[in-house]
């Protein structure tokens, strides 16, 4: 198999990570970090020109028509500078709810906006009691008329302090954990009825919690697929996580050998001591490793078979978490006690990861859900 980018991947490469090493150095991170939203609208505006928040959409719906591949490149230049725009909430997740669940006149009048930089969304899926699955669902939605009624609560909704629409999920009928009766639906992060609180996270992000007190919306804002739609997006989601981890990890690996090259003990560097060479070898298998996992990651993103593409979803997110847990911590550790501090990016790139690993899910919990549904079985 050919895993060679073709000329129009490697431009886009090229082209973020020049736009990034000019805009996106750790002192101007730390500065968009305490700005008003926590990230800078100054360089979402340079993605609109790149064309990066259109990537994902059908060039009749105003996008570029890009598929798996390039949103893996681009989520991993963006993990190698920390990036906090919300591209990840957006175009990714947005976008994927958009693809697959909107009509064609919803996406006719948001695509456009998005690729311009002026309609953020954001995800609001977790709830107190829910932990990491998507069916646990407390928050209703009830028939009001030809429209909706939504009540609930929703939890460390990511860039949902930000976000000019929610995209929210809500129990329509049955009990709390039923797999059926699950609808998806667009809410106007400023209607009536929605209250924010939004807070800063462990890595430098923004999120939000959000309560919906009987939030009216039309019957135009449900979008079709339910949990079934929700599931393949968070599927297309780690993909794209698993990717920025890798960019995240080469970076981490990056400044771990430097120092190593650079800081001297005994009178001479640190990297001369073979139990170091040692774990910098093992940090560049675990990143190697995890790469290869990303790759099939992009692959098995637009998989058809659902049970299939969760199952290889939960190995990828199982051995992400695994060797991105190491790298982080190899960095941290190794740098000593400079990488404990904010003002050094070692110990952000692990906070990224940790959160990373985290997200819809924790190794754990893909481990308990891939036995349950007998592993993964490849083709001789």
């Amino acid at each position: 198999m050919d895993f060679d980018l073709s000329e129009d991947q490697r431009l886009l490469q090229d082209s973020l990570s020049k736009l990034l090493k000019d805009k996106y150095g750790f002192e101007q991170r730390k500065g968009y970090m305490k700005s008003e939203t926590g990230w800078s609208r100054d360089v979402w505006a340079a993605y609109a020109e790149l064309g990066l928040l259109g990537m994902p959409f059908a060039e009749e719906d105003g996008g570029l028509g890009y598929g798996a591949v390039e949103t893996m490149i681009v989520a991993e230049q963006m993990g190698r500078s920390l990036t906090l725009e919300p591209f990840m909430s957006t175009v990714v997740m947005g976008g994927g709810f958009l693809r697959h669940g909107a009509t064609a006149e919803q996406r006719a009048a948001m695509v456009p906006e998005i690729a311009a930089g002026n309609l953020l969304l954001a995800f609001a899926h977790t709830e107190p009691q829910s932990r990491f699955d998507l069916n646990d669902v407390a928050t209703t939605a009830k028939k009001d008329g030809a429209g909706w009624a939504i009540d609930g609560r929703k939890g460390v909704v990511v860039h949902g302090d930000t976000a000019d629409q929610l995209i929210v999920t809500a129990r329509i009928s049955g009990a709390r954990r039923d797999r059926d009766g699950i609808g998806v639906f667009l809410v106007p992060a400023n209607a009536q009825g929605v209250t924010r609180r939004g807070f800063g996270t462990s890595d430098g992000q923004r999120a939000a919690d959000i309560t919906f007190d009987n939030v009216k919306v039309g019957a135009e804002a449900e979008l079709k697929g339910g949990l079934a739609l929700a599931e393949r997006v968070v599927d297309e989601t780690m993909a794209a996580l698993s990717a920025e981890a890798i960019g995240c990890m080469e970076a981490a690996k990056d400044l771990t050998v430097d120092y190593l090259k650079t800081r001297k003990q005994f009178g001479r560097p640190i990297g001369s001591f073979q139990s170091l060479q040692h774990r910098a070898a093992e940090m560049m298998v675990c990143l190697e490793q995890a790469r290869s996992m990303a790759m099939l990651a992009a692959m098995m993103a637009s998989e058809p078979d659902a049970a299939e593409r969760r199952r290889q979803m939960r190995a990828v997110k199982i051995e992400i978490g695994r060797n991105a847990r190491f790298v982080g911590q190899q960095t941290v550790q190794m740098h000593g006690g400079i990488a404990m501090t904010m003002e050094y990016a070692g110990g952000h790139y692990l906070k990224r990861l940790t959160v990373i690993e985290n997200m819809f899910g924790d190794m754990d919990h893909h481990l308990a859900a891939l036995s349950e549904e007998g592993g993964v079985f490849l083709a001789a």
